[in-house]
């Protein structure tokens, strides 16, 4: 990946951002991958990979068989199943990867782990942590790979802001925003809105903005929020304010009534990062000094097709006998889900069965 500097302000003078030490996704070894629940996610997961990577879709698996077969149709992957259990089960796939609602995630990557596969599990990685530490312990148990699909911690963009951070360009950091907002037209059949599916905007929109803050500043000592719930009961707005151990803050929104600027900004002593909408995909980051002036600039040179690193990521730990990704570490995808389940607990949010 190259860095374009063609926006950067006063290249001569101050501090520059680090270019990404991403690898290319053409470069990680090629697995033979089978996808659960062939939804809108799904498509683009298996678009990606087509398209940007050497991995293989060869099966697809729905409760639906006709639609697992439209699925395989529309990408010619080879095997169509009318079950999650018989994909499970298919010899020829190494890694399965969980598109299912929030609701079924730890169904599904339990029935792929204990049939010996490997897994990468959408985001959020389970409906609540203590699911999350189930699978975890299984898949240890197992010895088999498993990681959350948090795509942004794999892109270009995020390694730059990882260097900046490592090597103290921002100074101390003090505080960090970031929001998600979509509108959302009300649906009791969407499953955003659906209690049944873990629906709500902080397990499916607000978990991006959580788990940057916990990227930025570590593990989070305290996690507080004011929310209102939609019509159904799940939670349709969360503003959340997270602290770390060295005393930054976190200041976090997600929510389903808006459009909001998506963006995220980290500051810090010395200087900030700016991100550019949306934060969570392929984005710019800006680095501004303490008088405001621009000191440079980051611009991705592959703004689409962004879930193909996160596959990359999972093949290559696969193939040099890891368990977990160090970029996505299972402890910190726990670390997560227990602060979104603060939030829940502040929200006053359950969901059906739990």
């Amino acid at each position: 990946m190259t860095q374009d500097r063609s926006a950067t302000a006063d290249e001569t003078a101050g501090p520059v951002l680090p270019a990404p030490r991403t690898p290319s996704p053409l470069e990680a070894p090629a697995l033979n991958w089978g996808v659960i629940a062939p939804g809108g996610i799904a498509g683009y997961f298996t678009e990606a990979l087509q398209k940007y990577t050497r991995q293989k879709v060869v099966a697809v698996g729905s409760r639906d068989a006709e639609r697992a077969r439209a699925f395989a149709d529309r990408f010619g992957i080879p095997a169509a199943y009318g079950s999650y259990a018989d994909l499970v089960q298919d010899s020829q796939v190494d890694i399965v990867y969980v598109a299912s609602p929030h609701s079924g995630h730890f169904e599904h990557a339990m029935q792929a782990i204990e049939a010996g596969k490997h897994v990468l599990v959408e985001k959020a990685f389970t409906r609540n942590a203590r699911e999350a530490e189930q699978l975890i312990e299984a898949a240890r148990k197992r010895g088999v790979f498993l990681m959350e699909a948090m795509w942004t911690r794999f892109l270009p963009h995020i390694d730059v802001v990882r260097q900046a951070l490592a090597s103290g360009l921002l100074g101390e950091v003090h505080t960090v925003m970031a929001d998600h907002g979509q509108r959302m037209d009300p649906d009791p059949a969407h499953r955003l809105f659906a209690p049944e599916l873990a629906g709500g905007a902080l397990l499916d929109l607000g978990v991006y903005p959580v788990s940057f803050a916990s990227m930025v500043l570590g593990p989070l000592t305290s996690v507080t929020a004011v929310g209102t719930k939609t019509f159904t009961g799940v939670d349709g707005q969360a503003s959340i304010v997270v602290t770390a151990g060295s005393g930054a803050h976190g200041v976090l929104n997600t929510t389903l009534f808006a459009r909001t600027p998506t963006t995220a900004s980290i500051s810090g002593t010395h200087a900030r990062l700016e991100i550019d909408s949306p934060f969570y995909g392929s984005a710019g980051v800006r680095l501004i000094g303490r008088d405001n002036r621009l000191l440079d600039t980051f611009v991705p040179s592959q703004r689409d097709g962004g879930l193909c690193y996160q596959a990359a990521e999972a093949a290559r730990c696969i193939s040099a006998g890891r368990l977990e990704s160090e970029l996505m570490p299972l402890a910190e995808s726990l670390a997560v889900m227990h602060a979104l389940d603060d939030v829940r607990r502040d929200l006053e949010v359950v969901f059906p069965g739990e």
